[in-house]
């Protein structure tokens, strides 16, 4: 993949000029940040869906995870290179009700779909690229709270969030209390484990060690996707299960491939292919064609930063300052973040009336596949919510 006068590849990069899509865009001013950093000026990309009510009290706001972006519903457009990744759950008659609820997904800050991220231009016309600062959860919901104020919404009546998603629903539980009636927190952590820090950091690794990475400033070159490829591979094993690829794959060779020999001039080298191999690649290739490896490094670190107690004293103290509704969710076989994970939110916030187990084969990806379990859930919260202000 390489770029044309300056520009990163199509579709990883959303620049000014690019094709619109259903984005639509709010500057949110400048933004000193957790950690030290400043931002002179923030786009925030976003959509909506439906119409908010005469007294805003009917606005739902999703929040997306790791490689997601604001486009949570509708199909692939110019400039949108991907379909609502919950499209089945959200539209009129649907279990987000877009004729009931006013729906806002926003791209979140150090994103690469419209926001400013990475791969965005600094005053100076460049790319920030090494001069990005590094960003906290708490960033992004700063960010997002000042979109809801562009938009009306003083309050939401759910924050609706997985994995990373889930990080910034429960930062708005505690960052703006006042402003959330109630919220649904899938498959996600109170703060970042042992073995996330470790998978994470590892990925981080695997991409600012492509020689191509260039300390960040590789947006007029060649972009570092041999490393963002490596990352995503080692990712998308700990987001499904290691019972599912043997059902799936076991050890069969890819159809036409040969994975036992070496290669024709007898090097030491697999001359093809295992099935999981190939299945891994192409979830790798995919990626590389449609996101910006400094937003991926930007936002997994910010995935390994988060700890909701940090600086606020217990765990248990912040988790127990919640008062509104929630309701948590969690995968049995997902190993990256385990059901334990969970389960301890689900004790420690008193508006939890217990934990929701959701069984699949899929591991952590299963807050995305299962969608009747998680259809369910949110349907149970929206309908609480409609008798409670009704």
């Amino acid at each position: 993949m390489s770029t044309d006068q300056g520009r990163p590849p199509a579709g990883t990069v959303w620049r000014e000029g690019d094709p619109v899509a259903f984005r639509s865009f709010t500057q949110v001013g400048p933004l000193d940040l957790e950690f030290g950093g400043h931002l002179p000026g923030v786009t925030v990309a976003y959509e909506t869906w439906g119409t908010l009510a005469a007294d805003g009290g009917n606005a739902v706001l999703l929040e997306h995870a790791l490689t997601g972006d604001a486009h949570a519903a509708g199909p692939v457009a110019p400039g949108q290179p991907t379909p609502g990744w919950w499209d089945a759950l959200i539209g009129p008659g649907r279990v987000i009700d877009t004729d009931r609820w006013f729906v806002v997904c926003t791209n979140v800050l150090g994103g690469c779909q419209g926001t400013t991220g990475p791969g965005s231009l600094a005053d100076d016309g460049e790319p920030y690229g090494s001069r990005w600062p590094r960003i906290t959860t708490r960033d992004q919901v700063e960010v997002e709270a000042r979109v809801a104020d562009h938009l009306g919404v003083e309050r939401f009546a759910a924050v609706i969030g997985g994995s990373m998603g889930g990080m910034r629903a429960l930062e708005w539980l505690v960052m703006y209390p006042d402003r959330v009636r109630s919220a649904v927190l899938l498959a996600t952590a109170a703060a970042a484990s042992a073995d996330q820090i470790g998978t994470q950091t590892a990925q981080i690794h695997a991409i600012t060690s492509d020689p191509d990475w260039a300390g960040g400033d590789y947006y007029a070159g060649r972009p570092p996707t041999r490393g963002l490829g490596v990352a995503r591979r080692f990712a998308h094993l700990t987001y499904r299960t290691a019972g599912e690829l043997d059902l799936r794959f076991g050890r069969d060779a890819q159809p036409g491939e040969q994975p036992h020999g070496t290669t024709a001039a007898g090097r030491h080298e697999q001359a093809g292919r295992y099935a999981v191999q190939s299945y891994l690649d192409h979830h790798a290739d995919k990626l590389a064609h449609r996101f910006d490896p400094g937003t991926y490094v930007a936002l997994t670190d910010a995935m390994t930063t988060h700890d909701i107690a940090r600086g606020r004293g217990s765990r248990a103290d912040v988790l127990g300052a919640i008062t509104v509704p929630v309701r948590v969710a969690g995968l049995d076989s997902d190993r990256l973040y385990p059901l334990s994970l969970q389960q301890q939110l689900a004790d420690e916030i008193p508006g939890c009336p217990g934990l929701d187990v959701i069984v699949t084969p899929f591991g952590h990806d299963g807050f995305l596949i299962e969608a009747d379990e998680v259809a369910r859930i949110v349907a149970e919260t929206l309908a609480a919510e409609d008798r409670s202000c009704c």
